[in-house]
């Protein structure tokens, strides 16, 4: 018997997101619509070339499109291979007890507005590494058919959500944020702008650092309200969801806050962040009587305690409903590597605005 026809499968997720600051990985056994255990998670560094070479890219996000990126694919196909290595090895995983798995790669260019993806890893070799089926172009098949390609969580966020006070808002605080509204079986989903993207990225120029530890350097500067509006007067905002976005879109705007001093620019990026994320309140039927926040953003104190002040309700680390922060996004590649290989929907016109509900994915068998 074909063993991906197993009512249930243990899959490993494989992602690195937006912000490059590490390959997570994760296990997931499950029939595809409800959650049935996840177990361990774990995130390994890219290698410092890789990881330059790809901050190179993005800086030139253009070439995604054209050109091939052979050698830059093959290394980061590379270290995610490094990555679920060193994972089965900690964890003490049997090989032959994985069925499959879901590899996201890295974004390095998202366009739907061009129909146009790309997210770097070769599915293929890394099955034939490991001799076990992978699944990956999660993104493409919603694009092609004219969806945002994103956010992909809302079905597993669903899933996890049974049972809970609803509704609730879950909030992915990563390179760039995404909020999922769930109240029983209705769902909706879109990004919301610029999470950690910005900041992180004037951190590094200012200060060499990669991102700001805990928020210290925004909590201690002063908020120029006057560019936070500037930063709002932007038509995104009150696009109707479903909506994406690239990690880039809003850098041209950033320039505004070079002239202020370190700390002054990472407390109005900051603020801006926080403003991105109670816009989303526009665009659900009604507010969210809880806030389960994931990412790296979660670990931020001082945009957490913003949002508190901000939002007037429980904004709490997913941590609070026993779900893994740190491996959530992991787990939902498994999740979704699952659902491919049954044909099951991974988005819906209320998450990505695609026509129909619709499944995805590339398997490939070893």
């Amino acid at each position: 018997m074909d063993r991906l026809r197993q009512e249930s499968l243990t899959a490993l997720g494989v992602i690195s997101g937006t912000s490059m600051d590490g390959i997570d990985v994760s296990i997931v056994t499950s029939d595809g619509r409800d959650v049935v255990s996840f177990g361990a998670g774990a995130s390994y560094p890219y290698r410092d070339s890789t990881r330059s070479a790809l901050q190179a890219l993005i800086a030139q996000a253009e070439r995604a499109m054209t050109e091939p990126l052979v050698e830059l694919e093959a290394e980061v196909t590379a270290d995610h291979l490094a990555a679920i290595r060193c994972f089965i090895a900690e964890h003490e995983i049997d090989p032959a007890g994985i069925d499959l798995v879901g590899l996201h790669g890295q974004t390095v260019y998202h366009r739907p507005q061009q129909r146009f993806t790309r997210q770097l890893i070769d599915g293929p070799a890394v099955a034939t590494a490991l001799g076990i089926a992978t699944v990956d172009r999660f993104r493409h098949a919603d694009v092609a058919e004219g969806g945002e390609g994103a956010p992909f969580a809302p079905l597993y966020h669903r899933a996890l959500a049974q049972g809970m006070e609803q509704p609730v808002m879950v909030l992915n605080l990563g390179g760039v944020g995404n909020v999922t509204w769930i109240e029983g079986e209705e769902v909706i989903a879109f990004d919301t702008g610029p999470a950690s993207a910005l900041l992180d990225d004037f951190v590094l120029r200012r200060l060499g650092r990669p991102y700001d530890a805990d928020g210290a350097l925004a909590a201690s500067g002063l908020i120029h309200e006057d560019l936070v509006a500037a930063f709002m007067d932007n038509p995104f905002f009150d696009r109707p969801a479903p909506k994406s976005l690239d990690r880039n879109d809003f850098h041209r705007r950033a320039g505004i806050v070079e002239p202020l001093s370190d700390a002054d620019g990472a407390a109005t990026l900051a603020a801006f962040t926080v403003e991105s994320l109670v816009a989303a309140l526009r665009h659900v039927p009604r507010a969210p009587r809880r806030w389960l926040v994931g990412g790296g953003g979660r670990l931020n104190h001082h945009l957490m305690q913003r949002l508190r002040t901000r939002l007037g309700v429980p904004v709490e680390r997913v941590e609070a409903a026993g779900w893994d922060g740190d491996a959530l996004e992991a787990q939902l590649f498994a999740y979704l590597a699952i659902r491919s290989v049954k044909g099951l929907p991974l988005s819906l016109p209320g998450t990505t605005g695609v026509p129909r509900p619709l499944t995805g994915g590339r398997l490939n068998r070893v």
